[in-house]
């Protein structure tokens, strides 16, 4: 499942629009607006993909270190996992202090 970062609502991994208020998903959805924030922000140097102990074999294969502009989006394309695409961004911090 996919959360739109406008409305909260909940769409299958493979809606492209929200069900609610039609967002675009690939640009409105919580992963895409994560990924959009941590390639803007100067202190973060690269982007993390984890992935739950139990996650399907594409999203296995996803997970990894990517500099920012190289992260793959999410959810993970061919995800068959029984609960849609757990996988999650997590920034890689070149500085942690001001």
């Amino acid at each position: 499942m996919q959360t739109c970062s406008r409305c909260q609502t909940q769409a299958p991994d493979n809606a492209d629009v929200c069900p609610n208020c039609q967002a675009n998903l690939k640009e409105f959805s919580t992963h895409a607006a994560a990924l959009k924030r941590f390639r803007e922000n100067p202190r973060v140097s690269a982007v993390r993909v984890s992935v739950a102990d139990d996650a399907c074999p594409a999203c296995q294969a996803a997970q990894g270190t990517y500099p920012k502009e190289e992260a793959p989006l999410l959810p993970t394309e061919g995800c068959s996992g029984a609960h849609g695409c757990r996988c999650f961004y997590e920034p890689v911090l070149s500085e942690i202090y001001p």
